[in-house]
Protein backbone atom coordinates (compact mmCIF):
# COMPACT_ATOMS: atom_id res chain seq x y z
CA UNK A 1 0.00 0.00 0.00
CA UNK A 2 2.76 2.17 0.85
CA UNK A 3 4.66 1.52 -2.47
CA UNK A 4 1.55 2.57 -4.35
CA UNK A 5 1.27 6.01 -2.57
CA UNK A 6 4.63 6.51 -3.74
CA UNK A 7 4.19 5.98 -6.91
CA UNK A 8 0.97 7.82 -6.88
CA UNK A 9 3.09 11.09 -5.46
CA UNK A 10 5.66 10.42 -7.58
CA UNK A 11 3.31 10.57 -11.08
CA UNK A 12 1.99 13.64 -9.50
CA UNK A 13 5.06 15.41 -9.34
CA UNK A 14 6.16 14.55 -12.77
CA UNK A 15 2.89 15.17 -14.51
CA UNK A 16 3.46 19.50 -14.42
CA UNK A 17 6.94 18.79 -15.82
CA UNK A 18 5.99 16.81 -18.37
CA UNK A 19 2.85 18.87 -19.56
CA UNK A 20 5.48 21.76 -19.84
CA UNK A 21 7.69 19.91 -22.03
CA UNK A 22 8.10 21.14 -25.74
CA UNK A 23 5.92 24.57 -24.85
CA UNK A 24 7.10 27.53 -27.54
CA UNK A 25 8.02 30.71 -27.12
CA UNK A 26 7.77 33.08 -29.73
CA UNK A 27 9.68 36.30 -29.69
CA UNK A 28 9.65 39.50 -32.23
CA UNK A 29 12.37 42.55 -31.87
CA UNK A 30 11.72 45.52 -34.41
CA UNK A 31 12.74 48.85 -34.62
CA UNK A 32 10.62 51.88 -33.73
CA UNK A 33 9.27 52.04 -37.38
CA UNK A 34 8.18 48.39 -37.03
CA UNK A 35 10.76 46.49 -38.96
CA UNK A 36 12.27 43.42 -37.40
CA UNK A 37 16.00 43.66 -36.82
CA UNK A 38 18.11 40.63 -37.61
CA UNK A 39 20.93 38.85 -35.78
CA UNK A 40 19.92 40.02 -32.32
CA UNK A 41 21.84 37.31 -30.16
CA UNK A 42 18.76 35.69 -27.59
CA UNK A 43 19.97 33.52 -24.76
CA UNK A 44 18.71 32.76 -21.23
CA UNK A 45 20.97 33.71 -18.41
CA UNK A 46 19.73 30.32 -15.71
CA UNK A 47 18.80 27.96 -18.58
CA UNK A 48 22.28 28.73 -20.27
CA UNK A 49 21.74 26.25 -23.21
CA UNK A 50 19.13 27.45 -24.85
CA UNK A 51 20.24 30.57 -27.37
CA UNK A 52 19.41 31.33 -30.57
CA UNK A 53 19.45 34.62 -33.01
CA UNK A 54 16.35 36.96 -34.57
CA UNK A 55 15.90 35.90 -38.52
CA UNK A 56 15.59 38.71 -41.05
CA UNK A 57 12.20 39.69 -39.99
CA UNK A 58 13.25 39.95 -36.24
CA UNK A 59 11.62 36.68 -35.03
CA UNK A 60 12.81 34.20 -32.55
CA UNK A 61 11.64 31.02 -31.14
CA UNK A 62 12.90 29.09 -28.05
CA UNK A 63 10.99 25.68 -26.36
CA UNK A 64 10.80 25.64 -22.75
CA UNK A 65 11.69 28.89 -21.04
CA UNK A 66 11.33 28.64 -17.33
CA UNK A 67 9.37 31.00 -16.00
CA UNK A 68 11.53 32.70 -13.62
CA UNK A 69 14.13 33.28 -15.97
CA UNK A 70 15.57 36.19 -17.57
CA UNK A 71 16.05 37.10 -21.56
CA UNK A 72 19.18 38.28 -22.52
CA UNK A 73 19.70 40.38 -25.88
CA UNK A 74 22.71 41.54 -27.44
CA UNK A 75 22.73 43.42 -30.73
CA UNK A 76 25.41 45.84 -31.91
CA UNK A 77 27.44 45.97 -28.53
CA UNK A 78 23.95 46.81 -26.61
CA UNK A 79 22.77 44.67 -24.04
CA UNK A 80 19.60 44.09 -22.47
CA UNK A 81 17.86 41.87 -20.31
CA UNK A 82 14.29 41.54 -19.47
CA UNK A 83 12.52 39.42 -16.90
CA UNK A 84 10.57 36.26 -18.73
CA UNK A 85 7.78 36.80 -15.56
CA UNK A 86 5.53 33.55 -16.89
CA UNK A 87 4.72 35.28 -20.25
CA UNK A 88 5.05 32.72 -23.17
CA UNK A 89 5.77 35.39 -25.92
CA UNK A 90 7.43 38.67 -26.60
CA UNK A 91 6.94 42.03 -28.68
CA UNK A 92 10.35 43.73 -28.50
CA UNK A 93 10.68 47.51 -29.72
CA UNK A 94 14.59 47.97 -29.83
CA UNK A 95 15.06 52.21 -29.67
CA UNK A 96 18.54 52.60 -30.43
CA UNK A 97 18.79 55.78 -30.84
CA UNK A 98 17.84 56.66 -27.08
CA UNK A 99 19.01 53.24 -26.03
CA UNK A 100 15.67 51.78 -25.00
CA UNK A 101 13.88 49.01 -24.65
CA UNK A 102 9.85 48.11 -24.61
CA UNK A 103 8.86 44.63 -24.40
CA UNK A 104 5.50 43.28 -23.61
CA UNK A 105 3.53 40.08 -24.13
CA UNK A 106 1.89 39.70 -27.76
CA UNK A 107 -1.85 37.25 -27.95
CA UNK A 108 -0.73 36.63 -31.50
CA UNK A 109 2.84 35.68 -30.99
CA UNK A 110 1.21 33.09 -28.09
CA UNK A 111 -1.13 31.41 -30.53
CA UNK A 112 1.40 31.26 -33.60
CA UNK A 113 2.72 27.92 -31.59
CA UNK A 114 5.92 26.60 -32.69
CA UNK A 115 5.68 28.96 -35.54
CA UNK A 116 9.60 30.75 -34.60
CA UNK A 117 10.66 27.92 -33.28
CA UNK A 118 13.67 26.16 -35.04
CA UNK A 119 13.02 22.23 -36.28
CA UNK A 120 16.46 21.17 -35.08
CA UNK A 121 15.27 21.18 -31.44
CA UNK A 122 12.72 18.38 -32.15
CA UNK A 123 14.39 16.66 -34.78
CA UNK A 124 14.31 12.49 -34.06
CA UNK A 125 14.19 11.85 -37.94
CA UNK A 126 14.29 14.75 -40.46
CA UNK A 127 15.14 14.79 -44.08
CA UNK A 128 15.29 17.81 -46.52
CA UNK A 129 15.29 18.17 -50.46
CA UNK A 130 15.57 21.24 -52.64
CA UNK A 131 13.05 22.04 -54.69
CA UNK A 132 15.56 21.65 -57.68
CA UNK A 133 16.41 18.36 -56.66
CA UNK A 134 12.83 17.44 -56.62
CA UNK A 135 12.29 19.01 -60.01
CA UNK A 136 15.29 16.72 -61.46
CA UNK A 137 12.84 13.54 -60.89
CA UNK A 138 10.91 14.55 -64.17
CA UNK A 139 7.32 14.27 -61.93
CA UNK A 140 4.82 16.45 -61.90
CA UNK A 141 3.76 16.67 -58.30
CA UNK A 142 5.27 17.23 -54.87
CA UNK A 143 4.26 13.50 -53.66
CA UNK A 144 5.45 12.00 -57.11
CA UNK A 145 9.00 13.68 -56.54
CA UNK A 146 9.45 12.72 -53.00
CA UNK A 147 8.91 9.06 -53.64
CA UNK A 148 11.40 7.29 -53.14
CA UNK A 149 13.99 9.87 -52.09
CA UNK A 150 13.29 9.90 -48.61
CA UNK A 151 13.55 7.09 -46.36
CA UNK A 152 10.92 6.16 -44.10
CA UNK A 153 8.82 7.87 -47.11
CA UNK A 154 5.48 5.85 -48.58
CA UNK A 155 3.60 7.19 -51.03
CA UNK A 156 0.58 4.79 -52.80
CA UNK A 157 -0.96 6.74 -55.50
CA UNK A 158 -4.37 6.45 -56.05
CA UNK A 159 -5.44 4.81 -59.40
CA UNK A 160 -8.93 6.36 -58.83
CA UNK A 161 -9.76 9.42 -60.73
CA UNK A 162 -9.83 12.42 -58.42
CA UNK A 163 -8.39 9.88 -55.71
CA UNK A 164 -5.92 10.56 -52.77
CA UNK A 165 -2.42 9.79 -52.45
CA UNK A 166 -2.00 7.61 -49.06
CA UNK A 167 1.11 8.78 -47.16
CA UNK A 168 2.56 7.38 -44.62
CA UNK A 169 6.24 8.28 -42.98
CA UNK A 170 6.95 5.74 -39.95
CA UNK A 171 4.38 3.36 -39.99
CA UNK A 172 0.48 3.67 -39.22
CA UNK A 173 -0.24 4.68 -35.67
CA UNK A 174 -3.67 2.44 -35.67
CA UNK A 175 -5.21 0.15 -37.35
CA UNK A 176 -8.36 2.59 -37.82
CA UNK A 177 -7.09 5.86 -37.73
CA UNK A 178 -5.34 8.39 -40.02
CA UNK A 179 -1.66 7.72 -41.20
CA UNK A 180 -1.59 10.88 -43.56
CA UNK A 181 1.06 13.31 -41.71
CA UNK A 182 0.81 17.14 -41.02
CA UNK A 183 1.63 19.30 -44.17
CA UNK A 184 2.60 22.77 -43.51
CA UNK A 185 3.41 25.10 -46.37
CA UNK A 186 5.25 28.22 -45.30
CA UNK A 187 4.39 27.84 -41.65
CA UNK A 188 0.61 27.25 -42.17
CA UNK A 189 -1.09 24.11 -41.91
CA UNK A 190 -3.08 22.85 -44.56
CA UNK A 191 -4.66 19.73 -45.52
CA UNK A 192 -4.20 19.62 -49.04
CA UNK A 193 -0.76 19.87 -50.88
CA UNK A 194 -1.80 18.94 -54.39
CA UNK A 195 -2.47 22.26 -55.69
CA UNK A 196 0.92 23.92 -54.68
CA UNK A 197 2.91 23.85 -58.13
CA UNK A 198 6.24 21.94 -57.87
CA UNK A 199 7.94 24.63 -59.73
CA UNK A 200 6.91 26.81 -56.81
CA UNK A 201 8.51 24.65 -54.05
CA UNK A 202 11.79 25.63 -52.81
CA UNK A 203 12.23 23.19 -49.47
CA UNK A 204 10.80 20.45 -48.41
CA UNK A 205 11.35 18.81 -45.17
CA UNK A 206 10.08 15.36 -43.91
CA UNK A 207 9.57 15.31 -39.98
CA UNK A 208 9.49 11.53 -38.62
CA UNK A 209 8.46 13.35 -35.49
CA UNK A 210 6.16 15.83 -35.70
CA UNK A 211 5.43 16.55 -32.00
CA UNK A 212 5.97 19.82 -32.43
CA UNK A 213 3.00 20.57 -33.66
CA UNK A 214 0.83 18.37 -31.26
CA UNK A 215 -1.43 15.49 -31.77
CA UNK A 216 -1.91 16.51 -35.19
CA UNK A 217 1.84 15.50 -35.92
CA UNK A 218 1.39 12.42 -34.56
CA UNK A 219 2.43 10.96 -37.99
CA UNK A 220 5.30 13.10 -38.82
CA UNK A 221 4.76 16.17 -40.53
CA UNK A 222 5.95 17.12 -44.37
CA UNK A 223 6.78 21.24 -44.37
CA UNK A 224 7.41 23.06 -47.65
CA UNK A 225 8.86 26.27 -48.40
CA UNK A 226 7.76 27.76 -51.31
CA UNK A 227 9.98 30.46 -53.20
CA UNK A 228 7.58 33.16 -52.11
CA UNK A 229 7.31 31.88 -48.58
CA UNK A 230 11.63 31.55 -48.37
CA UNK A 231 11.51 35.91 -49.20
Amino acid sequence: MKTAVLFLLACLVALPLSAQKGVPFNGLITDVNGKGISNVKVSLLKATEKRTRTNRKGRFGLTDVPADDTLKLVWKKETYTIPVEGRKSLKIVWESHSHTLQAREDKDLVDFGYGFVKRREFTGFSSGISGDELRKSGATTILGALQGRIAGLNITTSSAPGGDDKVIIHGQKSFYGSSTPLFVVDGVIVDDISNISLYDVDYVEVMKDGSIYGSRGANGAILIRTKRGGK
